[in-house]
């Protein structure tokens, strides 16, 4: 028996005779890890990647907590390293979470599975909770835009995700079919879109000028209500009412003219958004444009006589 052999052997039987810890084991010290990446897709499947580093000693890498399907792990060429018998390991701790320990192979190593039982669809939203002690990214399918995170809304745009920096507890949203609605606002010579993304139905919807609020029906409670407007026809600071209550909101800033906000209304009732600037009035700039055009005039017509 050489002496990488023995020293698996050895390994495994200290797993089999050293009781389960509430930690989970480390043999040797805590891998270096290029990347981690959690890919999320409308489905609710949850792919995980580790790139671990080359190490010239033996090095342990826990795994996302929860219950993990279809691992694979890899060196730089492909080859499954349970099976080629290079060296590595599987260890657990009472809970059942999972650690990989990998002995010495001049390679990188790449693993990956499915984290089950960490996603639940409930009202067409996706509800993902993850757990994990260092910094990790979460990368989306192309057609997810907004998610709330700890019920803090976020807009993705042009990004494919976000990053934990630190890691921790997180508790995800996401739809897996954006209900949106678009409201049209006219005023005046001007149109604008209002956009709500909501699994709750909208009624009576209104856009009125002179209390500078935009209001609405909805009739469900508990649902996320995600509106985003113009600057232009309802601009910040902002004050939400449900009936005749504030309640709290979050704000993102989609670009520098539009901005969304979201709520999660405890009960069922009227919407009110409460704005500071309002588009004004055309009829306001006429005398301030006959102002102008007279002020320009008046030495233009200097310059002429009339015989």
């Amino acid at each position: 028996m050489n002496k990488k052999n023995c020293l698996l052997v050895l390994v495994f039987t200290l797993i089999l005779i050293i009781p389960s810890a509430n930690a989970q084991l480390t043999i040797g010290e805590k891998a270096n890890q290029k990347l981690i990446e959690v890919k999320l897709n409308d489905s609710g499947v949850i792919t995980i990647k580790h790139l671990v580093s080359v190490s010239n000693s033996p090095v342990t890498t826990n795994l996302f907590e929860g219950k993990i399907a279809n691992l694979k792990v890899t060196d730089e060429s492909g080859e499954d390293i349970f099976t080629n018998g290079s060296g590595a390991g599987i260890a657990n701790d009472e809970k059942g979470n999972l650690s990989i320990f990998i002995f010495s192979l001049g390679k990188d190593v790449t693993i990956e599975y499915n984290l089950e039982n960490a996603s639940t669809l409930i009202d067409n939203m996706w509800n993902v909770k993850l757990s994990y002690d260092q910094t990790y990214s979460i990368l989306f399918q192309n057609n997810t835009d907004t998610i709330y995170l700890n019920n803090s809304l976020i807009q993705l745009g042009e990004n494919k995700g976000i990053t934990m920096n630190g890691g921790g507890n997180i508790n995800l949203k996401y739809y897996s079919n954006t209900p949106k609605i678009i409201q049209e606002v006219k005023w005046e010579e001007n149109k604008f879109d209002v956009e709500i993304i909501t699994n709750s139905e909208i009624k009576d919807f209104n856009f009125d000028q002179a209390k500078k609020n935009i209001s609405f029906q909805i009739n469900e409670k508990n649902q996320f209500i995600t509106v985003t407007m113009s600057n232009k026809l309802l601009g910040g600071p902002y004050m939400i009412l449900l009936d005749d209550e504030s309640i709290v909101y979050s704000k993102f800033l989609k670009n520098e003219n539009y901005t969304s906000l979201s709520i999660k209304p405890e009960s069922t009732g009227q919407i009110t958004i409460i704005g500071t600037t309002v588009i004004p009035e055309f009829s306001m700039f006429i005398p301030l444009i006959m102002g102008f055009l007279i002020i320009l005039t008046v030495p233009f017509m200097k310059k002429f006589s009339l015989h």
